[in-house]
């Protein structure tokens, strides 16, 4: 009667860190790609007011808008006093108005004339240089 119950053996203590870091790292990686990206006012009144804009619509469900804000943040150096770059969050409101009005979906991007007429719409560019040719036809240099 002697008999010591055999314990089965756990989970190693090096694996139960090991799965804790790649959690840990999964989790902030997941963190950081739904930040914010560079800084796009979502005031899309200001479209007509003047000054030519760049609205790219965005849904945070998909990444396609995040890589095209990530372009235009590129342009911002050697655009941004002659042009808006604004947002039109798709999950809100204003940004479900805009893309009904002008048949917007993630990642495209509408340019408009400092007097609000719509210029050009471009879906889903795959570089700012897409976007830099857009503007250049638009004689916004």
């Amino acid at each position: 009667m002697g008999q010591k119950a055999k314990k089965t053996p756990g989970i190693p203590g090096w694996a139960k860190a090991l799965i804790t870091i790649v959690v840990v790292v999964g989790s902030g990686a997941l963190i950081f790609t739904q930040l914010p990206r560079g800084v796009f006012s979502t005031d899309l009144s200001q479209i007509g007011q003047g000054t030519p804009a760049l609205v790219v619509a965005r849904d945070i469900s998909f990444l396609a808008g995040a890589e095209v804000m990530d372009e235009l943040t590129t342009l911002r150096p050697e655009y941004g006093n002659r042009v808006l770059f604004l947002a039109a969050h798709l999950g809100h409101p204003d940004g479900q108005a805009f893309a009904r009005q002008h048949d917007a979906r993630d990642a495209t991007v509408v340019l408009f004339a400092g007097d609000g007429t719509k210029l050009n719409t471009l879906r889903a560019p795959r570089s700012a240089n897409e976007v830099r040719q857009a503007l250049q036809a638009a004689n916004i240099r």
